[in-house]
C-alpha cells in the first residue's frame, strides 16, 4: 500500500520537529518546508538520513510546488515566542496570512487534509476563564502582541473560508502553552528562561507581580493530540493543551526547587496585553478526540530539565 506524505510548514521548529518524528512513526512520510528564521537544522538533523522525510528550505509565503501526491498539509510555520514575533513582525504577520494562503493553495491543488497550528493567543488577555473554543477572545489588533495574535485569528478565518467555499477537508488545533526538548534557551517564554536562570543560579525575571496564570503541557501530550485532531473529522477549532494552571510566581519557586538553584526571584514590570490568565478549557478534545494530557508537570520538568543541562553544557 503506498504511504501517505505529510507537508509540515515549520517543520524544523520546535512542535514541527516533534510533529515530524510522530508523523514518521505513524508510517508517514514527511516532506518538512522551514526557512529557518526561528527553526533549527539541530532539531531535525536525525531524520536527514531517513528515507521518509525530506528537507526543503522555503519561505512558505512564496509559492509552495510539490511535485508528489500529498494527503496532509499541516501549518506550523510562524515566530511563536513574544521575542520571537516582535523581533520579525512583518515576517508573523505574512507567514500567518500570505504563508497560510500558500499552504491551503497546496493542499486545494492536492485534494489534502490540512491542519492550521493555531494557538491560545487568539483568546488575547481573556475575559472569560478557562477558556472555551466558544470564546471570541479580548484581542488589541494595534499592541506589540497583535502581529502574532491577529495573523493567527487571519488564519483561522482563512482557513474556515476555505473549508466553507472550497469545501476543503480542514482541522483548526489552539495550541497553549507548551514545554519539551528543542524549546531554545534563549526564545524568550517562562519555562526556557526560568529553567537557564535557575540552572546558573542568576536571578529569575517575574514580570508583574506574578499572579498572571499559565497552563503548561507537555510536547509529547500535545502532539499525540494534534494528530488525533488530524484524524477525526473536527472542522471547527478544538483547544489542546493541558487545563493544570500555575501562578508564575508558584512556577518560578517550583523551577527552583526541581533545579536546586540558589537563585532569587526579581520582578519587572508586566509586559503590554500580557494575558493575565490562560487556561485551556479541553471538554471538546475529550468529548470529540477522547483526548487528555497524560504527563504531569512534574514529570515533563524533570525530561526537559536533562535536555537543557545538556543544552547550556554546549554554549
Amino acid at each position: 500500500m503506498k504511504k501517505k506524505v505529510a507537508v509540515v510548514t515549520g517543520g524544523a521548529g520546535f512542535l514541527g520537529s516533534h510533529l515530524c518524528d510522530k508523523l514518521i512513526d505513524e508510517g508517514i512520510e514527511v516532506i518538512c518546508l522551514d526557512n529557518l528564521l526561528t527553526g533549527r537544522i539541530e532539531n531535525i538533523q536525525h531524520l536527514l538520513t531517513n528515507k521518509n522525510f525530506r528537507y526543503i528550505n522555503l519561505d512558505v509565503t512564496n509559492y509552495i510546488q510539490i511535485s508528489s501526491d500529498v494527503d496532509y498539509v499541516l501549518h506550523f510555520a510562524s515566530p511563536a515566542s513574544p521575542i520571537d514575533y516582535l523581533k520579525y513582525p512583518i515576517q508573523t504577520l505574512k507567514v500567518g496570512s500570505l504563508g497560510t494562503h500558500k499552504a491551503l493553495g497546496l493542499a486545494k491543488e492536492k485534494n489534502a487534509t490540512f491542519l492550521l497550528a493555531s494557538t491560545s493567543e487568539v483568546y488575547g488577555d481573556p475575559l472569560i476563564h478557562p477558556q472555551n473554543e466558544e470564546y471570541w477572545g479580548n484581542v488589541n489588533p494595534v499592541g506589540p502582541r497583535g502581529v502574532y495574535d491577529e495573523a493567527k485569528r487571519f488564519a483561522e478565518a482563512l482557513t474556515m473560508a476555505y473549508h466553507n467555499f472550497h469545501n476543503l477537508d480542514t482541522r483548526i488545533v489552539r495550541i497553549f502553552n507548551t514545554y519539551g526538548s528543542r524549546m531554545r534557551l534563549d526564545d524568550g517564554r517562562a519555562l526556557p528562561a526560568f529553567i537557564s536562570q535557575a540552572l546558573k543560579n542568576e536571578d529569575i525575571t517575574v514580570f508583574g507581580d506574578g499572579s498572571q496564570t499559565r497552563s503548561f503541557c507537555y510536547v509529547d501530550d500535545l502532539i499525540d493530540g494534534i494528530l488525533k485532531l488530524l484524524l477525526s473529522h473536527e472542522t471547527l477549532p478544538v483547544n489542546i493543551g493541558n487545563p493544570n494552571e500555575i501562578t508564575i510566581e508558584d512556577f518560578a519557586k517550583e523551577i527552583i526547587h526541581l533545579t536546586n538553584s540558589k537563585s532569587k526571584i526579581v520582578y519587572k514590570e508586566l509586559p503590554v496585553d500580557d494575558p493575565k490568565v490562560r487556561q485551556p478549557d479541553i471538554t471538546r478534545a475529550k468529548e470529540i478526540l477522547g483526548w487528555e494530557p497524560k504527563v504531569s508537570r512534574e514529570e515533563g520538568l524533570r525530561i526537559t530539565l536533562e535536555y537543557f543541562k545538556k543544552e547550556l553544557k554546549q554554549k
